[in-house]
């Protein structure tokens, strides 16, 4: 039986371990209990932690257990790991019910049946601590020099870490040795921006248990010029189809540079090995075949198989003419508003394709938006009957993202 930490490695997800050949060999060797923490910062999940999801599911095909961290009193703080300034501070209400939307997309991909996974909070442990007791019992094993020279640190020390900041690694820290405690959890997995965070984990298990436990990190997913991916001209990419359509989530895959298709294969798809890299061997406009199939295995993993076919059938639609036109993504409006006529800048905010008029107005003053394939550059432009074609208006913004305005 292939060792989950080899199928890990192949696919290119391990950046950095604290004694690989141990965790190899724990991994091949008995079921592990393991953990990823998630601050609930926002209500939905985004592409980020769909890599995290990834990860956690290989390790559950291959018989080992994940404990999925919501981080109800972590992001009563804010990690500043990657960081240039604080985040922004949640209420106790807001992380709460963030954290109930992270739980009703965690089941798509992990099954928590018979104590196959756990979900846990850890403000259930950090929001009852007694602060004085926290800095005696867990406060003196932290260096404050060692904490100066972790990343995630240095990198704010110009701009200014407030000391509520400061304490995140203490909280990280904490998570991992209560779980060890409550659950025998003895790895730690995350981005590799939380290496540091990992590492003074372990060192606390180390110091007040005697134990050892393992750290492991994965990429962050990236383009191959080092560029953080899921960021769209509408902000994240969200699993959440109410924040991201299911044709919006497969169209930004099916435009990824042809340089990153193999790694998205290899890292977001459970295809296998060998397909993976006859895919993204393919050139010049073969590549394009590699990014249907990138687009569409992605999408039926987050929205499922019907979304992706009708995503697939809209993309199909407008760029070839085939395909089922039903899919493309719209909105209805009434005649009574077109007869009066609805500012261009308006409708592309109704239509979900900008984020705001300004957004508006600069998409269509660099002549990045269009009307039945007609280029407006007239910020001032109002969409009427006459744009009207077939009791429906087209809108483009940019050369993929459109939108279909159906007349009532």
């Amino acid at each position: 039986m292939t060792n989950v930490f080899d199928v890990l490695k192949e696919r290119g997800f391990i950046q950095q371990t604290t004694n690989e050949e141990e965790i190899r060999r724990l991994l091949g060797s008995e079921q592990v209990t393991f953990y990823i923490g998630f601050d609930p910062t926002a209500d939905s999940l985004h592409v980020g932690h769909f890599l995290a999801l990834m990860v956690m599911s290989h390790m559950q095909k291959a018989g080992h257990r994940p404990i999925a961290i919501l981080g109800g009193g972590t992001a009563m703080v804010g990690d500043p790991s990657g960081k240039t300034d604080m985040r922004k501070m949640l209420t106790q209400e807001q992380i709460n019910s963030n954290a109930e939307c992270f739980k009703k997309q965690f089941a798509k991909f992990i099954d928590f049946s018979d104590g196959k996974a756990l979900m846990v909070n850890n403000g259930d442990w950090l929001l009852q601590l007694n602060y004085v007791d926290f800095l005696r019992d867990i406060g003196r094993h932290f260096s404050v020099n060692r904490m100066l020279t972790a990343e995630c640190f240095k990198s704010r020390l110009e701009r200014g870490l407030s000391f509520i900041e400061f304490n995140y690694m203490l909280m990280q820290s904490y998570d991992f040795l209560e779980l060890y405690k409550r659950f025998n959890c003895v790895m730690q997995l995350g981005g590799d921006d939380q290496w540091s965070n990992i590492l003074q984990g372990i060192d606390l298990v180390r110091r007040v248990e005697g134990k050892e436990v393992y750290g492991l990190t994965f990429t962050l997913l990236t383009t191959s010029e080092g560029k953080k991916m899921g960021k769209t001209e509408k902000g994240a990419l969200w699993l959440d189809p109410e924040k991201t359509t299911p044709y919006e989530f497969y169209q930004y895959w099916r435009n990824v540079d042809d340089s990153d298709v193999e790694k998205c294969l290899a890292l977001l798809t459970f295809l296998p090995m060998e397909e993976v890299r006859r895919l993204g061997s393919l050139k010049d406009e073969k590549i394009n075949d590699a990014k249907k199939v990138l687009a569409y295995e992605v999408t039926n993993l987050v929205h499922g198989e019907e979304e992706a076919n009708k995503a697939e059938q809209a993309a199909q639609a407008l760029f070839s003419g085939k395909g089922d036109s039903e899919n493309i993504p719209h909105i209805d409006v009434p005649l009574s508003e077109i007869s009066a006529e609805i500012p261009l800048t308006d409708l592309l905010v109704r239509a979900n394709l900008v984020p705001s008029k300004s957004e508006a107005r600069r998409a269509i003053q660099q002549g990045g938006a269009a009307v039945n394939d007609t280029v407006i550059t007239d910020v001032n432009y109002t969409v009427g009957q006459n744009d009207v074609d077939h009791n429906q208006i087209m809108l483009r913004r940019g050369k993929k993202s459109f939108c279909k305005v159906v007349i009532k």
